[in-house]
Order: structure tokens, then sequence, then C-alpha cells
């Protein structure tokens, strides 16, 4: 199999991003988005999917999170999506159940090539790394559209917002890594022959 890389920039008025991606790396990863939570999570997410992950972000920092969270979502599926390529031989299902001390968190991912996300909380405190919670939502809803894959997150329970999220992470990264598994097949996983 060819190596499964990406790469992708993007500019705006609110932020300059850029990503490189490596499917089939060790999980080594050098962030910088200027909001340390968020390098704390991606970090996390490269690690255990097995991705070698190199992304930068500068961004209005001084309004909020907000623009930089979307737009570094936007440009990390853009890559990754780069980086599947055909999707041939992948398994493209994934799914993962991740506990962070008294946090629980189920995500389930369909490299399907049809964006939808289901986002199930209603434990998250309402600030967490002094950002609204909702900028969760909007950064993973912005990776499922960008990456065109199906993700359904729930928080099924806990009380810590560091917690809940880190466990979404790892799940994410877990599922990401079960879905780009490659088991040898020459064929496209669907039964449509495609996945655009």
């Amino acid at each position: 199999m060819a190596e499964r890389f990406g790469a992708y920039s993007r500019e705006t008025g609110e932020t300059r991003v850029a990503v490189e991606i490596t499917i089939d790396g060790a999980g080594n990863a050098a962030i910088d988005t200027g909001f340390g939570f968020a390098d704390h999570m991606l970090n996390l997410l490269a690690f255990w999917a097995g991705f070698d992950l190199n992304l930068t972000c500068r961004g209005d920092l001084e309004v909020d999170a907000h623009h930089t969270l979307e737009d570094v979502a936007i440009c990390l599926g853009e890559a990754f999506r780069q980086a599947l390529g055909e999707r041939v031989g992948i398994n493209r299902v994934g799914d993962a159940r991740v506990p962070m001390d008294e946090a629980l968190c189920d995500v389930v991912v369909d490299l399907s090539g049809r964006p939808y996300l289901v986002y199930r909380e209603d434990v998250l405190p309402p600030v967490i790394a002094g950002e609204e919670k909702d900028l969760w939502r909007e950064f993973f809803k912005s990776l499922a559209i960008s990456a065109r894959m199906n993700l359904h997150i729930h928080f099924v329970y806990g009380q810590n917002g560091h917690h809940l999220v880190e466990a979404a992470f790892k799940a994410l990264g877990l599922a990401l890594r079960r879905a780009t598994a490659a088991h040898g097949s020459s064929r496209v996983p669907s039964t449509k022959g495609s996945l655009d």
C-alpha cells in the first residue's frame, strides 16, 4: 500500500492553518494551535489513532477559540480525506468505548463519504478549559463534514469536562485506527463500488 499522506492549508481573515498527516504513522504529533487544551486533545487523537500529525494554527484567540478550532477541524478533515485516497481495502467502520476516570465516551465512525454527526451530550459542563462547551460540538461537526465521515459521539456519563472531552478524543483516535486499518482487499468497502 502506498504511503497514506495528506497535507492541507488554509488562510482566512480569522485563521492561518497548516496540516500534514500520515495515517500509517507512529502516533507522533507536533501541534501548535495557540490553545493549549486543544493541542493536548489533538495529541491524544494522533497517539491513539497511530497517525503522525503536524498541525499549526494562528487564529483570533483574542475573540475566543471558536474560529481556531472550527478551521483546524476543517483542515484536519481535508488532509485526512486526501490521505485516505480511494479508501480501497480499509475496514471503513470503527468504534471505541473509552473511560477516563469517572467519564465514559462511545465513538463510532463510518468513512462512508457521507458526512453526518450525531452528538449526544447532556453531561458536559457549560465551560471547559475557559471556553463554552459548544466549541467541541462545532469542532466535531466541521471534522465530520470535511472528512466526509459519519461520526457518532455519545458522552455516556461523567462530571469533569476535561475527562469527558479527553475520553472522546481517545475514543475517536481508536475508532479511526480501526476504520482505516487495511485488510488486504483490493476492493472499496461498499456494495455500490465507490465511496463518493
